[in-house]
């Protein structure tokens, strides 16, 4: 099985702006609320399309039920995609969130997972901020009284981020985005997300959007306290460097910088790369495929080992793949 591009889900959501298009070449229109593009999803609203080659046309969920083995390799018993991959532009702050765990998602929705996801951040402006869990000893009593008064920022544990910051955000933890952010996000397959306060704004419509105040309140791990960016484990050879960004039980993050060809093992599992700077030939013994700039592709488990050649000057590149 060749190596797999799909067509981009672009998400038009209040809190978008135009970035996708203007920097990572997504095809947008003419609005300015462009906020997501699922680059690699199977959700029941939102499934993706092979986009050229041989399985052109065909969605990710028919090829998972059609040829599980090429696909997943030691995970084809998975009846679902595990992960979802988007990249984001934030133009305003989003809502103030808290994902369940699988243990909770289930109460709420027997059909999705909890939802633990990482952000890699590819541009921010200086003054970007984003809510990544509690301050230190905030209790789930003090959380609903300053949520109640209007103060519930005073709670938040909100940190400066940059370009190349990557936050790891387990489920359970209250988090949201600040504005002037363009990120890439690696998920659990889940869409399943509670709003606990949007900034007293209002929808489309005049109205205050909904929120889920008990669900998120429930959902909260109180004991997670402040969550700040990662410190990767760094390994070079020659001009490869390899940092190991994330590893959790649902995926590992490795990112690459590199000017010359490097081999990525694929070892009966699928691999997932996003090109988050300059352009790259991915070849492996079935097929290849040319990366630009904010390019997703999805390299089958049945691959030989990927061998990527960068074509301009450096390249940095998101491998992300599922742990054994």
């Amino acid at each position: 099985m060749e190596p797999l591009v799909f067509q981009p889900l672009i998400k038009q959501i209040r809190w978008g702006g135009r970035r996708l298009g203007t920097v990572l070449q997504k095809p947008i229109g003419d609005a300015a609320d462009y906020a997501e593009s699922w680059e690699v999803a199977d959700q029941p609203d939102g499934r993706s399309i092979v986009a050229s080659g041989t399985y052109a046309g065909r969605s990710l969920h028919e090829l998972m039920k059609l040829h599980p083995a090429e696909l997943m390799g030691r995970h084809a018993s998975l009846t679902q995609f595990p992960l979802l991959i988007k990249f984001l532009d934030a133009n305003d702050w989003l809502s103030l969130q808290v994902h369940p765990n699988d243990q909770q998602a289930v109460r709420y929705n027997p059909d999705e997972n909890g939802k633990t996801e990482a952000w890699v951040i590819l541009d921010a402006q200086p003054d970007s901020q984003i809510c990544a869990g509690l301050k230190q000893g905030v209790t789930r009593e003090q959380f609903a009284h300053h949520l109640a008064d209007g103060t519930i920022e005073e709670t938040l544990h909100l940190i400066p981020v940059k370009a190349g910051d990557c936050v790891f955000v387990p489920a359970q933890t209250v988090h949201a985005l600040g504005p002037g952010i363009l990120l890439a996000e690696v998920q659990q397959q889940s869409n399943l997300t509670f709003r606990l306060y949007d900034w007293g704004r209002v929808g489309s419509d005049g109205k205050p959007r909904e929120v889920h105040v008990e669900q998120s309140l429930d959902c909260t791990d109180f004991t997670r306290g402040p969550v700040n960016p990662v410190t990767p484990d760094q390994t070079r050879s020659g001009d490869h460097t390899v940092e190991s960004l994330v590893e959790c039980d649902y995926f590992c993050i490795h990112r690459h910088t590199a000017t010359n060809p490097f081999c990525i093992p694929v070892d009966d599992r699928f691999r997932i790369l996003m090109l988050l700077q300059g352009s790259a030939t991915v070849k492996t013994g079935f097929g290849a495929a040319e990366l630009k700039r904010g390019s997703t592709v999805l390299l089958p488990a049945c691959s030989i080992d990927a061998e990527v050649t960068p074509t301009g000057s450096s390249l940095i590149l998101l491998e992300v793949f599922h742990p054994a």
